[in-house]
């Protein structure tokens, strides 16, 4: 199936039933009286988040919905039917924008969200609402309101806990493979993941995080090169990013550095608030170097970079080292979890909580 996580889809609801103009006309009842009944609301249009859809691939052949008009009022004081809501559905971590205005109109963050996007047209009143005691016989009505019509940008920002970077090639979807049940392609050529993949980690009975893997970004990502940065979207909502580095490939130790700083670089130019994410720094594919050679490479780029955060040297084609990190990773999302849950339980707001 093919991965899509941008789309534009158009939305209208329904328009509110006019009220009726009516009197009441029986055999032996002269001077009936008004007896029209006002219209049905117009349907609205929702989008419920479904945790079993994982792309917006669906909306490549429909991009267009519109929910049912309300029913004209009717004589002896009859109601006309609502127009029946709409649901789209869509996948958990779908962000929806006014696509005319940029207005973000919400998030579809948990599975069963339901969130209205465009709201029925108000019914018509009948004439029976008009009369009073020096109106007995109104021929007055109102005609039911249109309903809502907007064009929406639907983008998919996968939920994770960890995100992972890197240049093509630095090992991501070995690592995603080591630790978690996912199975992403896996060769000895650039760009061979050309979509998102979530993996789930269990570290431990009841424990375990998300880990997503985007496609490797390349220098000048920012300005259109390669594939890994329009895909930069899915690490957003991320706790904390794994910059995974190859030190087994490269030449020297100074590549390496190289390597990272193009990353760095390039996420600033994306984004200035996901450049200063919190970053974990993880040196790969040490199995093609001697013990020696690893202390060597690692004390080098911890020293160019004045490298200040969590380091660690694995070989996930083996899983060494790989263990201990995911470890690591759970014991600080579960830390984060429960800061947030203190300042939740003093009245404290935590910034940025879309984001976790």
């Amino acid at each position: 199936m093919k991965f899509v996580d941008e789309t534009i889809i158009k939305v209208q609801a329904g328009k509110g039933g006019d009220g009726c103009l009516g009197f009441r006309r029986e055999k032996y009842i002269p001077f009936g009286g008004p007896d029209g009944g006002d219209g049905g609301d117009g349907g609205s249009v929702y989008l419920l988040a479904d945790v079993n859809l994982n792309t917006l691939v669906d909306f490549r052949m429909r991009r267009q919905f519109k929910a049912a008009n309300g029913e004209q009022g009717r004589g002896q004081n009859c109601t006309g039917a609502a127009g029946d809501d709409i649901e789209i559905r869509v996948p958990i971590g779908t962000q929806v924008t006014d696509e005319d205005t940029d207005e973000v109109i919400g998030d579809m963050t948990a599975n069963g969200q339901r969130l209205l996007v465009a709201k029925g047209g108000f019914h018509g009143l009948g004439n029976t609402r008009f009369k009073s005691s020096v109106n007995r016989a109104p021929r007055q009505t109102t005609k039911g309101t249109p309903g809502d019509q907007r064009t929406l940008r639907l983008e998919l920002k996968l939920l994770a806990d960890i995100g992972l970077l890197g240049l093509p090639n630095a090992g991501k979807s070995t690592l995603i493979r080591a630790v978690s049940a996912a199975r992403p392609r896996v060769a000895d050529y650039p760009f061979t993941t050309l979509y998102p993949n979530l993996g789930v980690v269990s570290v431990d009975s009841y424990r375990s995080f998300v880990i997503a893997d985007i496609p490797g970004i390349i220098e000048g990502a920012a300005d259109g090169a390669g594939l890994g940065i329009q895909f930069l979207k899915h690490v957003s909502r991320t706790r904390v990013l794994l910059h995974l580095v190859d030190i087994g490939s490269v030449e020297t130790a100074e590549q390496a550095v190289t390597d990272i700083r193009t990353i760095e670089n390039e996420l600033v130019k994306y984004n200035e608030e996901l450049g200063g994410r919190e970053r974990w720094l993880v040196l790969t594919k040490t199995d093609l170097l001697l013990d020696k050679e690893v202390d060597e490479r690692r004390e080098y780029i911890k020293q160019a970079l004045d490298w200040q955060g969590p380091l660690y040297v694995i070989a996930a084609i083996n899983k060494e080292g790989t263990r201990q990190l995911s470890f690591d990773l759970m014991a600080m999302i579960e830390a984060a979890s429960d800061q947030y849950d203190a300042l939740s339980q003093n009245g404290i707001a935590q910034p940025d909580d879309e984001q976790h």
